[in-house]
């Protein structure tokens, strides 16, 4: 199955490019986390969403209420089933986040170069003068000159939906704001953003950490998403709190870099969190534009030699309400693969979106060809340079398993494990073909019952680009004997067969535990 990846340092025929993809089991080895809300979450959008290449759902707790996001939770596990899709879980935190509130829904349209005051005040009604605000702390918090955004869903930069404001002057609690641009904001609540202002909020809200303790550990998520996470401290405090909510001690926490304040302290923010969010809607408004990028690059390129998944966000925003991509979305999608990401993170686009099942194909599209120009082998190298000596056993036989598929050309790699763990690190190095992560249960008891761990670590291997998990039998254990391991690998080669991963011929990768050793062996399979 392996196909000739280009390197974009070598010419290309430009007849090549018009050549039509070839059809593949999985769409593309970057991952997509498609948001459910409105316009995607029966039974039927669903399905097709992980059809086309979604796999983790976010819920997003800045919108609806748990019972409506439960609701969605139960399609998604229908469509899971009818689908055979794996699919993870995230939940997505409120966070600090500062709204305007206006209680009547009534569109209200601001004029430029004319005022309006911010207030405290949430019982007074929304004007085109007034806008009333969920903080009190606004005014001890601004000063003279600077910027406030305003907008739903975000910042999309279409000036229609966003507003920017000026600081003119602070009245006791109020904020008076000479307005930029004209405006028309609709719906009931908007976000609010002051650029590169600290807001003295907790990250992880009371409304949080209710949300969390109650819908997030009934559904045992997999990912919890902290919003605007701005210390490392952050983190732990997340990481205690979940820690004590039983089946929540297995779930992963990404922190979701959205100011200057993440940005400064991101260093120490990596070494805790599980994986980075890399949130360019409010980064977009914090950071001058043309700083936005260098962050990225930065930022992705920290996680991959941390061996921690990197999400960018607000890729096709336009597709929320058009069938197609613009030309500089499309690149930016292709951008973001050759930086390195693990992932796409669509919001708006699925959340309300028009088309949410063609956005994520057409992100998966884009991914794909954006992943044969991806120069594997300079990654590889600057990883193990980066790396450095002695490795760690573990990883020294995870580069190395890379490095043998790659020599051999074989078309997959299979890995054997437990926690996951060494499966993150083949996928670290990442190799030009996909990463079979058979996930072997492991049996646990509380001496109350018996139960089965894997189904966590299968998918939290769903947001690591080119790893895709499959759950083992749990009669066959990952350290086990010959005839074991030459059973589950029977299994796990026709499973790569049935989905066409794996042709007569072809060269395979296994990684495996053998009692206390690692092991890589390769076969070349017969027809």
């Amino acid at each position: 199955m392996h196909s000739n990846h280009l390197l974009l340092e070598e010419p290309i025929r430009m007849a090549s490019i018009l050549e039509p993809s070839k059809p593949s089991f999985f769409p593309a080895m970057t991952k997509i986390v498609g948001t459910l809300g409105p316009k995607s979450r029966s039974v039927e959008i669903i399905s097709g969403c992980l059809q086309a290449g979604m796999s983790v759902a976010r819920f997003d707790f800045s919108l609806g209420d748990t019972e409506f996001h439960q609701e969605t939770l139960e399609n998604l596990r229908t469509a899971v089933k009818n689908t055979k899709k794996l699919c993870a879980v995230m939940l997505d935190t409120g966070g600090p986040e500062l709204q305007v509130v206006n209680k009547t829904e009534h569109p209200i349209s601001l004029q430029a170069d004319t005022l309006v005051i911010l207030t405290p005040d949430q019982e007074k009604e929304a004007t085109s003068n007034l806008l009333p605000i969920n903080f009190s702390g606004l005014s001890k918090a601004v000063k003279k000159g600077d910027t406030i955004f305003i907008g739903q869903y975000l910042f999309t930069g279409n000036e229609t939906t966003s507003v920017w404001l000026e600081v003119s002057e602070v009245n006791g609690d109020d904020v008076v704001c000479l307005i930029k641009n004209s405006a028309t904001l609709s719906g009931s609540l908007y976000t609010l953003h002051v650029s590169q202002i600290r807001i003295d909020l907790p990250t992880l809200t009371d409304k949080d950490k209710e949300v969390i303790r109650t819908w997030g550990a009934r559904n045992n998520i997999d990912f919890l998403s902290l919003s605007i996470t701005r210390h490392a401290e952050d983190i732990r405090h997340a990481r205690e709190f979940i820690s004590k909510l039983g089946g929540l001690h297995q779930t992963q926490i990404f922190a979701k870099i959205e100011n200057v304040e993440g940005l400064t302290h991101f260093d120490e923010i990596l070494k805790e969190a599980d994986g980075i969010i890399i949130s360019r809607g409010n980064l977009g408004i914090d950071l001058p534009p043309e700083k936005v990028f260098l962050f990225q690059k930065a930022a992705v390129y920290k996680c991959n030699m941390a061996g921690k998944p990197a999400v960018v966000t607000r890729v096709v925003d336009s597709m929320t309400d058009n069938l197609r991509p613009t030309r500089a979305e499309a690149t930016d999608v292709a951008n973001a693969v050759l930086d390195g990401s693990d992932a796409i993170l669509l919001g708006a686009e699925t959340l309300r979106g028009l088309y949410p099942v063609e956005t994520i194909s057409i992100v998966g599209k884009i991914s794909a060809e954006a992943e044969k120009v991806f120069n594997h082998d300079l990654y590889y190298k600057n990883t193990v340079k980066y790396v450095g000596e002695p490795m760690t056993h573990l990883e020294s036989i995870a580069s190395s398993a890379v490095r043998a598929a790659i020599k051999v050309k074989a078309s997959v790699i299979i890995c054997f494990t437990s926690s996951g763990r060494a499966a993150r690190l083949i996928a670290k190095y990442r190799p030009t073909m996909p990463v079979l992560s058979v996930v072997i249960p492991r049996l646990q008891t509380n001496q109350l019952c018996w139960t089965f761990t894997g189904a966590f670590e299968a998918r939290q291997s769903l947001i690591v680009r080119g790893l895709f998990p499959t759950l083992a039998d749990p009669r066959h254990p990952a350290e086990s004997t010959n005839a074991a391991n030459e059973s589950i690998l029977k299994v796990a080669l026709d499973h790569g067969k049935a989905s066409g991963v794996i042709k007569p011929h072809d060269r395979v990768v296994v990684f495996q535990k053998v009692g206390d050793a690692s092991v890589v062996k390769i076969i070349e399979l017969e027809d």
